[in-house]
């Protein structure tokens, strides 16, 4: 049996939230000795739960609860009641993720620098450089284990599919190919096993190849003894004494029954949905904005990634299902060259859809179903596909606020998800289009599909780091300027969302703040 903490244990740190930030932050402490309660709010998982089956496993492990999509993007249409495809469960989105673990470059700290002002955009700096987070870098591939230098481990084996797209890449002239670094066991490491290519990936990895705090941090911190891990308990409200200073959450449990645990520090790692609608939530006669929100900050600047699908009919069998989800990636157009007409640049990710997703995001919206489809799905062993991943510019218009008249479950204003394309956004998303067209039609593809973007994955921004408090919501260690007991430990804290899938950065920036953690405390500044 498990530690159990008492409500009242005021000396505790309280992480909400199980994911890359809340697993990673909850293992890092207490490896150091720090009390830690993780309030989850949702079930508990285990590998036993993963089934290898799109629809079964969107329906068990999905954030289903009330949310409303807004703005000029076409989810707004098209998935009203579902802006983000992320999970609520035990380990979070971990469960989901694809494995892609790629270090965000030193152009992508520093827009604002690089680039200036841009119209229609909120951009600034990381208050944190490359140089100063590389060690953490190490650290984060070492702890997940990814392919690669750093643990030594090989890359896992080219999928056809992903020849596929090699082949073309290579043809119109791209170099930067490779079938990682993923945070995937290519060999048995870490009383793992290695992949064995079975392809649902971002169902749950039956086998737990892929890192994931369900099986690996949040285990490794209750052995501890300084961890507990309380699942569905749904954080409802953060509270603060006189001063401001944070004192502990309220939360509903499993049975819906209200409970206080106390805390001598909050760490919020919710999601870049749930994180900033806590602090708005958790507003207050002295914070009448909200917790760390002096800025206005709280909610906004919300980033998914310019994200775009390109699949193509190939003139031979390719069955893109064999091999892991992301088989391959090309890193030709990641870098920072406004020749293109847009600023950044983006990732192209092979990516297997299978035939339930595909029929879903194909052609998206009520006029999806038809001839186009169907016809689609008839040739789909030749089918070869991949997903564009790239830069998306923060805007004060995309944000997360409350619903003035919408409530959950537990009785409190549903979020509202807005998000609408930057024209850099369009650019990008356009010159992506022509160049996958390039690479499909040197290899004589037949029919090319262009999907819009999904439900987003990648959820960024919101409680964004900056150097001046008036810009952002936490510092470079992911503490609120207003608040120096409470942190932000997941996406929401980027101050940009650079081409790469950021579970990695999530990570290596967890790692680094509960380093720091544990020494204010220490120090008794915490």
């Amino acid at each position: 049996m498990g530690t159990t903490f008492d409500l009242n244990e005021d000396g505790i740190v309280v992480i909400v939230g199980s994911g890359a930030g809340g697993g990673t932050v909850a293992n890092e402490l207490s490896q150091k000795g720090v009390k830690c309660v993780v309030l989850e709010a949702g079930n508990t998982l285990s590998l036993d739960d993963i089934e290898n089956d799109e629809w079964a496993m969107f329906s068990k492990i999905s954030w289903l609860d009330k949310r409303f999509s807004a703005g000029g993007w076409h989810g707004a249409i098209n998935h009203p009641t579902l802006p983000a495809w992320i999970v609520k469960g035990l380990g979070g989105s971990t469960v989901h993720w694809a494995g892609v673990s790629i270090r965000l470059q030193e152009h992508e700290f520093r827009m604002k620098s690089l680039n200036g002002d841009i119209l229609g955009a909120n951009v600034i700096d990381w208050p944190i450089t490359l140089r100063e987070l590389e060690p953490y870098y190490d650290k984060a591939e070492l702890k997940m284990g990814t392919t690669g230098p750093v643990t030594g481990m090989p890359h896992l084996p080219w999928s056809a599919d992903f020849k596929v797209l090699a082949e073309g890449a290579r043809r119109i002239g791209y170099s930067k190919i490779t079938a990682g670094p993923m945070s995937i066991n290519s060999v048995d490491r870490d009383e793992r096993p290695a992949c064995q290519q079975i392809g649902f990936c971002m169902q749950g990895c039956k086998l737990g190849a892929k890192w994931s705090t369900l099986y690996t941090e949040l285990p490794k911190a209750v052995e501890t003894g300084n961890c507990e891990i309380r699942t569905n308990c749904m954080v409802l409200q953060i509270e603060h004494d006189a001063s401001g200073k944070v004192t502990g959450v309220v939360y509903a449990d499993a049975t819906g029954a209200k409970q206080r645990q106390k805390a001598r520090a909050v760490c919020v790692a919710g999601n870049s949905i749930e994180s900033p609608r806590l602090l708005l939530n958790s507003a207050s006669n002295l914070f009448p904005d909200g917790l760390a929100n002096s800025s206005g900050q709280v909610g906004r600047n919300y980033m998914t990634h310019m994200t775009a699908g390109v699949y193509a009919v190939m003139p031979g069998e390719v069955h893109m299902n064999r091999g892991t989800a992301v088989a391959g990636i090309v890193r030709d157009e990641a870098h920072n060259d406004t020749k293109r007409g847009f600023v950044a640049g983006y990732t192209i990710e092979k990516l297997a859809l299978g035939l339930g997703f595909l029929s879903a995001f194909l052609v998206p919206g009520p006029t999806g179903w038809g001839r186009k489809v169907s016809g689609a799905l008839e040739k789909y062993k030749y089918m070869s596909g991949v997903w564009i991943c790239g830069e998306d510019l923060p805007q004060e218009q995309n944000r997360i606020e409350l619903h003035p008249t919408e409530r959950d479950q537990y009785g409190l204003p549903a979020p509202i998800v807005y998000k609408t394309d930057h024209p850099n956004d369009t650019n990008m998303r356009n010159h992506s289009y022509g160049q996958m067209e390039k690479i499909y039609n040197a290899l004589g593809s037949t029919e090319i599909y262009n999907l819009p973007a999904y439900p987003a994955s990648h959820n960024m921004g919101t409680n964004r780091m900056s150097a001046k408090p008036r810009d952002g919501v936490v510092n470079k260690w992911g503490q609120a300027h207003d608040i120096k007991n409470l942190f932000v430990s997941d996406g929401s804290q980027f101050a940009s969302s650079g081409s790469p899938n950021p579970t990695l950065t999530i990570v290596a920036l967890a790692i680094r703040q509960a380093e720091y953690i544990a020494s204010e405390m220490k120090r008794g500044h915490i």
